[in-house]
């Protein structure tokens, strides 16, 4: 298989996952990019531009579907709005710390922030939360801080916080689609003035893979019922988490 076509296929299959459950993209594809030769300054600005796109449009894929409402003056816009808000604020936070911390005690930070989200959701998958204003601001921030200090940990701390700060499960995947994609902005933008450029060899096809299988992960969302997106949000969330402790351990 053509080096091009694989590449394409990890982020369709990666993407698939993202858009399905709010997370999963950045987490899994940028250790399989460096798996496969690729350097860091390669991965994560190219990982970056196809998020910033793919987020964006699967936020719109989902809101034509029906699973999250994205109109003017919904409560679901609202949210997106005030998740982008933060991210911008916790990316460039990140930005400045990302520096003084090692990456050992980040990475385990990470991993048991997304573990522990991961067992409430499975503890609790009977109750209702109540909807908070102030828990949803403080999730943009914290998913952020996390996307800007290492690339990853943003969906499962988005979707899955949501779900604990009383959203829908099918609106928080949709939310996370799209307010990762913006935040993604952000994070293009200070590469970019950093003067890290660009891998034209490799965004393309992440572009391409990613795109191809948001139409059919919105359609997955909109058939799955809620209780059980919930359920298999809260074994990825406690899964990745492990995963992240794993790799520091061994």
């Amino acid at each position: 298989m053509a080096p091009g076509i694989f590449i394409v296929l990890l982020a369709f299959v990666c993407e698939f996952f993202d858009s399905s459950l709010g997370m999963g993209y950045g987490t899994t594809l940028t250790p399989l990019l460096m798996a496969l030769g690729f350097e860091p300054l390669q991965i994560v600005p190219a990982v970056l531009l196809s998020e910033l796109v793919t987020g964006v449009v699967a936020g719109i894929v989902h809101h034509g579907f029906g699973n999250v409402n994205l109109r003017r003056g919904s409560r679901d816009l609202r949210i997106m709005v005030i998740m982008t808000i933060c991210g911008a604020v916790g990316v460039s936070v990140a930005a400045i710390v990302a520096i003084r911390l090692p990456p050992t005690a980040l990475k385990a930070y990470i991993g048991v922030l997304v573990l522990a989200i991961g067992i409430t959701i499975l503890l609790t998958r009977g109750k209702q939360f109540g909807f908070s204003w102030r828990k949803v601001g403080i999730l943009g921030l914290v998913a952020a801080f996390n996307k800007g200090m290492s690339g990853g940990g943003y969906g499962p701390v988005v979707t899955g916080g949501q779900i604990l700060s009383g959203v829908d499960s099918r609106s928080a995947i949709g939310i996370a689609s799209a307010a990762e994609g913006l935040t993604c902005v952000v994070g293009v933008i200070a590469y970019c003035l950093s003067g890290a450029c660009i891998d034209w060899g490799l965004a393309p096809y992440l572009m391409v893979g990613a795109m191809c299988s948001v139409p059919l992960a919105a359609y997955t969302v909109k058939r799955v019922p809620p209780k059980g997106l919930r359920r298999v949000i809260g074994v990825a969330a406690t899964i990745l988490g492990l995963c992240t402790l794993y790799r520091i351990v061994f």
